[in-house]
């Protein structure tokens, strides 16, 4: 059974930095595609950064140069590195497996793939 553990998240003042981790078991999470969805404002649900298991890294336009994404293989984890952060980047982060979401209302609906809790993120300005 695939299960995925998220943490980190809370409350920053624009321009702060966090960052959020997410572990793995049931898979080896350099042999999938991992990544991290946010269900945001005005009922969009978006993928924020994902990386391949060969290592390509994606990245919402938005956030590009501000948000980084890496992986320890050893420990099984993924980071995504949040700086700079703005009040629009407040949302509910999902890590996610080999996952397609889209939104349903005002949060995402996993379709397909493994999901952990979501995990919030407010930024004040």
């Amino acid at each position: 059974e695939v299960k995925l553990v998220s943490s980190g998240g809370g409350s920053v003042q624009a321009g702060g930095s966090l960052r959020l981790s997410c572990t793995a078991s049931g898979l080896k999470i350099d042999a999938a595609e991992m990544g991290y969805y946010r269900s945001v404002p005005g009922n969009k649900c978006e993928l924020v950064s994902s990386i391949e298991s060969s290592g390509t890294e994606f990245y919402l336009a938005s956030v590009k140069g501000r948000f980084s994404i890496s992986r320890d293989i050893e420990k099984n984890t993924m980071y995504l590195q949040m700086n700079s952060l703005k009040p629009d980047d407040t949302g509910l982060y999902w890590c996610v497996a080999d996952a397609a979401a889209w939104a349903v209302g005002e949060t995402c609906f996993f379709a397909t793939g493994a999901y952990a809790q979501g995990t919030m993120v407010t930024v004040s300005s």
